[in-house]
C-alpha cells in the first residue's frame, strides 16, 4: 500500500496544488484508479525518472508561466459602522457607485434589522477582498491570481467567501440562494447574494477583449471609474493604458457575466503550462504503474455512475461552488474550516487546533478540519468531498464481495448506485450524495466507517491480515469516522472490541498493537475539550442537550412507571412508542416500512447469536449494528443519522437470505422460489453478471 500512496502523492505533485479545475481532477481520478488497480513498478530507475519528470514540470511552470490576472472579490454588504472594511479598502469612487447600487436594490425601508435573527445587517465583510483558498500555494495581492476570466454563473466562478459566515435565514430581505428548476442541470443554483469581482490586468493582456453583460466599473485616470452597463453582450479592448488598472464587475442590482478573450500569445503560454503539467502527471503514472485495463473496468464504471448521479442531483458539486443554505450544517462547517485554514496560514497553530470552539459543541468536530484540508488540496471547490463520495461505491462493493462473492456484489452495488428502492433501508447512493452536496458530515462519516469495516475484517474470506499495518489502518479509519460523527461510537466499540479480543485470543500482538495505536487519536476530542475548555467532555457537548435527545433514559424510566400504574396513555409512554416507531420506520421515515425493518432487526439478532452458522465477522457486524441501532432509541430520528446503520443491516440480511432465507422460501412457497430461480430476466441478468465479472473483476 505504501508504494501506491507514494505514486499518488507524486501524481499530485506533478499536477500542482491546488487541484481546482476539472481537467487536472480528471487526470488525478484516472491516475488513482490506475494506481490502485494496477501493479506498482519498483525499479529505482523508473522512480528517479518520475522525479525528474516532476522537476521538469515544476521548472517549466516557473520559467514559462502563463500570465496571471490579480483578482479580488467579496460579498458586498455595507457596514453600518463608520468606515467598514469595504469602504476602507475599495477605491472611493468604486465603493460609492456600488453603495448606490445596493441602496437602489435594498432601500432602507425594506431592510431587516440587526436585532432580527439571521439579518445581514450585522454580518458585513471583515476584509475588503475575501480570502480565497485558491491562492494558498501561489500567493495573491488581493483574493487570488487567475489565468483567465470566463463566467456566466457565479457558482462556477467559485466565490469561496459566500460560504464563510453570512448566515442569512428567516424573513430576510436579502437572500442567499435559490434552487433552479431541475432541468437546468449545469446551473442548479442562483446566487442572490450581492458581490463584486475586481480584476487588474497585466501588460501581457493588452489587446485582449473584455466582454460582459451587466455592470462594469472601468478605472480611468485619477482613480475615477466609468460605469458600463449593458443588458446584452458588450466587449471592449484592453488598451496598454489599462495595464495595472482595476475593472470591477458588479452583481448587486442584477446578474453579471464576464468573459476575457485573450490574444494568441497568452493562449499559447496558457496551453504550454497546462500541457506540461498534464503530460508530467500522466508520465508519472505510466512510468511507475503497470496498467491492467481489465481490473480498471469495474472501478471506472462505479466511479462513472457515481459521477452521473452527482451531476443529475447537483452539478455544482463537481468543480463548482454551491452557496450553502442559511442555518444549514454545511454553512457552519465550511465557515469553520476556512477560519481554521486562515489561522494555520497565519502561523497560529493553537488557534487552528482549537477549531473555533474551546469545547466542541456543533455536530461532529472532524468535518471542520477535513474542510480545511480540502481547501489546501483542492482550493475553493468541493472536489475533496466529491472524492469521498466516489470512493463510497468502491467500499460498498468490497463489503458485499467479502461475504457474497463477486457476482452478487456487482449486482447489489449497481442497485445501490442507480436504483432508488434502497431508500427504504438507507442503502441508496442518492441519499448520501444529497447530504454531501449540502455539506453535512454524515456521508463522510459513513464512508470512513465502512472503509474501516472492510479493512478490519479483510477483503477475502480468509479474514484480515495478522500484521501491524492492517490493524493500524482499521483503527485510524474508525477514529476518523468518530471524529466526523461521534454518534457512531457504539458500533465502533463493538467492532473494535470484538476484533481486539480475537487478536488477543489468537496472540496476534502486532495486529492488536496496530488497532490500539490507530484508534488512539479518537481521544484527541477529549484532550481538546480539556486543554482549551478546561472541562471533561468525551466527544462534543451537544449530545447532552434536550433537543438532541428527545427520549433520554430517564424518559424510559418514567414510561415504565406509567405502565406500572396502567397509565397506557401517559406522556412518556406515547413519546416512547413514537420514538420506537420512528426508529423502525428507518431512513424511509414511513411507518409502512416498520414490518420490513422489524424483520431485519430479527435477522440481526438471529445472525449475531448463532455461533458456528455464520461467518464470525458477520456475526460481529450484526452485533455492532444492534448496538448502533440503540442510538435511535434516544437520539433524534433524522434519516441521515442512520444510513450507515441500515446499510450494514442490509448486508447482514443479504447474507442471511442467501444462506437461509431462500431455503425457507423453497419450503414454504416452492412455486415462488422456482419462479425466482428460473425467471428469464433473472437468468439473463446472471449471464450478464458472469460475463462482466469474468471481464473486469477477475485478474487475467
Amino acid at each position: 500500500m505504501a508504494p501506491r500512496i507514494a505514486v499518488l502523492v507524486m501524481t499530485v505533485a506533478a499536477l500542482g496544488l491546488p487541484i481546482n479545475d476539472l481537467v487536472r481532477y480528471a487526470v488525478l481520478l484516472f491516475g488513482a484508479i490506475a494506481i490502485f488497480a494496477g501493479a506498482i513498478r519498483l525499479d529505482l530507475r523508473r522512480w528517479f525518472a518520475a522525479l525528474a519528470v516532476i522537476a521538469v514540470a515544476v521548472a517549466g511552470s516557473v520559467l514559462w508561466p502563463a500570465p496571471r490576472i490579480d483578482e479580488g472579490h467579496n460579498v458586498f454588504i455595507p457596514d453600518s459602522a463608520e468606515a467598514g472594511a469595504l469602504e476602507r479598502v475599495l477605491p472611493e469612487d468604486a465603493y460609492r457607485l456600488m453603495a448606490a447600487e445596493f441602496e437602489a436594490r435594498h432601500p432602507g425601508s425594506r431592510r431587516c434589522t440587526s436585532a432580527s435573527t439571521g439579518c445581514w445587517e450585522s454580518q458585513a465583510p471583515v476584509r475588503g477582498y475575501a480570502f480565497s483558498a485558491d491562492a494558498i500555494h501561489g500567493g495573491a495581492a488581493h483574493s487570488r491570481r487567475v489565468t483567465g476570466i470566463d463566467f456566466s454563473d457565479p457558482v462556477w466562478l467559485r466565490l469561496g467567501a459566500i460560504n464563510e459566515s453570512y448566515n442569512w435565514v428567516g424573513g430576510n430581505d436579502l437572500q442567499r440562494n435559490k434552487r433552479e428548476p431541475r432541468w437546468r442541470l449545469l446551473h442548479p443554483w442562483r446566487l442572490d447574494m450581492p458581490y463584486f469581482v475586481m480584476v487588474r490586468m497585466p501588460a501581457a493582456f493588452a489587446g485582449s477583449r473584455m466582454c460582459w453583460r451587466g455592470l462594469l466599473l472601468w478605472e480611468r485616470d485619477a482613480g475615477r471609474f466609468e460605469p458600463l452597463r449593458s443588458a446584452e453582450r458588450s466587449c471592449r479592448t484592453v488598451e496598454p493604458a489599462d495595464t495595472g488598472r482595476m475593472i470591477f464587475g458588479v452583481a448587486i442590482a442584477g446578474p453579471l457575466q464576464m468573459h476575457l478573450e485573450p490574444d494568441w500569445t497568452v493562449r499559447l503560454r496558457g496551453l504550454l503550462e497546462a500541457g506540461l503539467t498534464l503530460v508530467a502527471a500522466l508520465a508519472v503514472v505510466l512510468l511507475l504503474v503497470r496498467l491492467r485495463p481489465r481490473p480498471m473496468i469495474l472501478p471506472s464504471l462505479l466511479v462513472g455512475l457515481g459521477l452521473l448521479i452527482v451531476f443529475v442531483h447537483d452539478a455544482s458539486f463537481i468543480g463548482g461552488w454551491r452557496p450553502f443554505d442559511g442555518g444549514d450544517d454545511g454553512l457552519v462547517y465550511e465557515s469553520m474550516g476556512r477560519t481554521i485554514l486562515q489561522k494555520l496560514l497565519a502561523g497560529d497553530w493553537l488557534g487552528a487546533l482549537e477549531g473555533t470552539e474551546k469545547v466542541y459543541y456543533y455536530g461532529g468536530p472532524g468535518l471542520r478540519y477535513l474542510r480545511a484540508f480540502e481547501r489546501l488540496v483542492f482550493g475553493d471547490t468541493f472536489l475533496g468531498y466529491l472524492s469521498l463520495m466516489l470512493f463510497l461505491p468502491l467500499v460498498v462493493f468490497a463489503a458485499f464481495k467479502r461475504f457474497l462473492g463477486e457476482r452478487p456484489a456487482v449486482a447489489l452495488t449497481l442497485i445501490f448506485i442507480v436504483v432508488p428502492l434502497g431508500a427504504v433501508f438507507g442503502s441508496t447512493y442518492f441519499q448520501y450524495v444529497k447530504w454531501a452536496a449540502r455539506g453535512f458530515a454524515d456521508p463522510a462519516a459513513a464512508t470512513l466507517f465502512l472503509a474501516a469495516v472492510v479493512v478490519l475484517i479483510g477483503r477475502t474470506m480468509e479474514g484480515p491480515g495478522r500484521g501491524f499495518a492492517p490493524g493500524l489502518g482499521a483503527g485510524l479509519l474508525f477514529a476518523l469516522a468518530l471524529w466526523v460523527r461521534p454518534n457512531l461510537a457504539p458500533g465502533a466499540a463493538v467492532l473494535l472490541g470484538g476484533a481486539g479480543l480475537a487478536a488477543l485470543w489468537q496472540m496476534q500482538w502486532p495486529r492488536l498493537t496496530g488497532l490500539c495505536i490507530g484508534f488512539l487519536p479518537v481521544f484527541g476530542m477529549t484532550l481538546h475539550n480539556w486543554y482549551f475548555g478546561g472541562v471533561f467532555v468525551l466527544f462534543s457537548s451537544n449530545a447532552t442537550i434536550e433537543a438532541a435527545v428527545p427520549m433520554p433514559p430517564s424518559a424510559y424510566v418514567a414510561a415504565a412507571g406509567e405502565l406500572l400504574r396502567f397509565d397506557f396513555a401517559g406522556e412518556h409512554v406515547r413519546r416512547g412508542i413514537l420514538q420506537m416507531a420512528r426508529w423502525l420506520a428507518g431512513p424511509s421515515e414511513s411507518f409502512l416500512a416498520i414490518p420490513l425493518n422489524a424483520a431485519a432487526i430479527a435477522v440481526l439478532v438471529s445472525v449475531a447469536l448463532r455461533r458456528g452458522v455464520f461467518d464470525p465477522w458477520l456475526r460481529l457486524i450484526a452485533g455492532a449494528m444492534l448496538a448502533q441501532h440503540t442510538v435511535a432509541w434516544f437520539y433524534l430520528s433524522a434519516d441521515r443519522y442512520y444510513y450507515l446503520t441500515w446499510f450494514l443491516t442490509v448486508l447482514v440480511c443479504a447474507v442471511w437470505v442467501r444462506d437461509e432465507g431462500f431455503a425457507m422460501l423453497q419450503r414454504r412457497a416452492p412455486r415462488a422460489a422456482v419462479w425466482l430461480s428460473q425467471n428469464p430476466a433473472g437468468t439473463a441478468l446472471r449471464r450478464f453478471l458472469d460475463r462482466f465479472v469474468a471481464l473486469s473483476v477477475r485478474q487475467s
